[in-house]
C-alpha cells in the first residue's frame, strides 16, 4: 500500500485541513507508514542542526557526559545554555548554538560527533508523539480520553527536509525502534510527567526560587544530587530503604530515577514509595505550623485591641 493511501485514512490532528506549522494535521499510530531516510548523500545533510532549540533531558545529559569524560558541571558550562522548559517556570538547558554558523556544538560537515548518544529530540526527528495522558487524559472539552485517543504520532515535514524524498519506507514503529526513542521515553517518561503537571497548573502558581534550584539540580547534575542525599540533613529528614540507597550511592541511572521520585514528592506532595519523611520530623512540622498557627492569632486579637484602644482615644 502507498504512503498516501495509508495516510489518507488517518484521522486529522487538529480536527481540520489548514495546519498553521510543519506539523501534518494526521493521527498516526505506530503500524502507520512513512517514506524517510537520512544520510550523508542526502542534500540537506546536517541541515536540520542549526537553528533549533534542543532540550536536554536528564538521561541525554547523562549519556553525554560519559561519552565525553566530563563532570555535569564541565559539559553544562562548555556545552549548554539555560532555558525554561515548556511553557512553565521549571529550569532546564538546550545544547549550545556555535557563533559561527549556529548549528549544534556537536555536529560537523560529516554528521553528528556523537550520534549513538545523541539527544531525545533528535531521535524523534521528523515523527513526533503526542501522549495526553501527561496532561492530564482529558481532551479540549474535558473529556476523559480513552486508551487509543491519548496518545498518536504525528509527521514533521519541512521544506528543507529532503529525506522525505528518499525511498526508504518504515512503519512508526519501525522508525521509533531503529533511532532508539522507546528506551528514551523510558528514561525520560517521569521526569516528562512533572513538566506536564508543573504545566497543568498555569501561570496562576509559580514555583519558589528553592524549588526551581532543586529541579535543576537534580535534572543536570546527578553528581550534585548523590552528595545532596549522602552529604546533607536529607538522610535525617527521610527514610530510604538501604538496598534503594546502595543502588544509588553508585548507579547513575537508579539515582536518576530516584531523582524524579523526589521532586514529585517535594513539588507536589506525591507519595512515593522509595522514600518517605521520619515520623519525628513530621511531628516537628506540625509543632512549628501550629506554633505559627498561635503566634498568627495572638497577632491578630492584639490588632484588634490596640484598634480598640485607638478608637476609644478618638472619643
Amino acid at each position: 500500500m502507498s504512503i498516501n493511501k495509508t495516510i489518507g485514512k488517518e484521522k486529522t490532528v487538529f480536527g481540520k485541513t489548514t495546519n498553521p506549522s510543519n506539523i501534518e494535521p494526521i493521527k498516526l499510530t505506530e503500524n502507520s507508514r512513512l517514506r524517510f531516510r537520512c544520510h550523508p548523500g542526502v542534500r540537506c545533510f546536517t541541515a536540520c542542526c542549526g537553528n533549533i532549540k534542543i532540550i536536554l533531558t536528564p538521561y541525554d545529559i547523562l549519556q553525554l557526559t560519559k561519552r565525553l569524560g566530563m563532570t555535569a558541571a564541565e559539559f553544562l558550562h562548555k556545552y549548554t545554555e539555560p532555558t525554561y522548559l515548556e511553557k512553565t517556570d521549571m529550569p532546564g538547558v538546550v545544547i549550545k548554538m556555535r557563533e559561527s554558523d549556529n548549528k549544534c556544538s556537536f555536529v560537523t560537515d560529516q554528521g553528528c560527533t556523537v550520534y549513538t548518544d545523541r539527544p531525545t529530540a533528535c531521535r524523534y526527528y521528523p515523527v513526533g508523539m503526542a501522549d495526553f495522558r501527561e496532561g492530564g487524559g482529558r481532551d479540549e472539552h474535558g473529556n476523559e480520553l480513552t486508551a487509543d485517543e491519548d496518545k498518536f504520532y504525528f509527521l514533521v515535514r519541512e521544506d528543507h527536509c529532503k529525506g522525505h524524498e528518499e525511498d526508504k519506507e518504515w512503519t512508526v514503529g519501525e522508525w521509533r525502534a531503529d533511532q532508539g526513542v522507546d528506551v528514551r521515553d523510558e528514561m525520560n517518561k517521569k521526569w516528562l510527567r512533572l513538566i506536564m503537571r508543573r504545566k497543568s497548573f498555569g501561570h496562576q502558581a509559580t514555583l519558589s526560587e528553592q524549588a526551581k534550584r532543586m529541579f535543576f539540580m537534580a535534572s543536570t547534575d546527578l553528581g550534585h544530587f548523590r552528595r545532596f542525599i549522602f552529604e546533607s540533613s536529607f538522610l535525617d529528614t527521610y527514610e530510604v530503604d538501604p538496598e534503594v540507597l546502595e543502588k544509588i550511592r553508585t548507579d547513575d541511572v537508579e539515582l536518576m530515577h530516584f531523582s524524579f521520585e523526589y521532586l514529585a514528592h517535594t513539588l507536589f506532595g506525591a507519595k512515593s514509595p522509595l522514600l518517605t519523611i521520619r515520623p519525628e520530623k513530621v511531628k516537628e512540622k506540625v509543632t512549628q505550623l501550629q506554633k505559627k498557627r498561635d503566634e498568627a492569632v495572638l497577632e491578630a486579637v492584639q490588632d484588634y485591641e490596640d484598634l480598640k484602644a485607638g478608637r476609644g482615644g478618638e472619643k
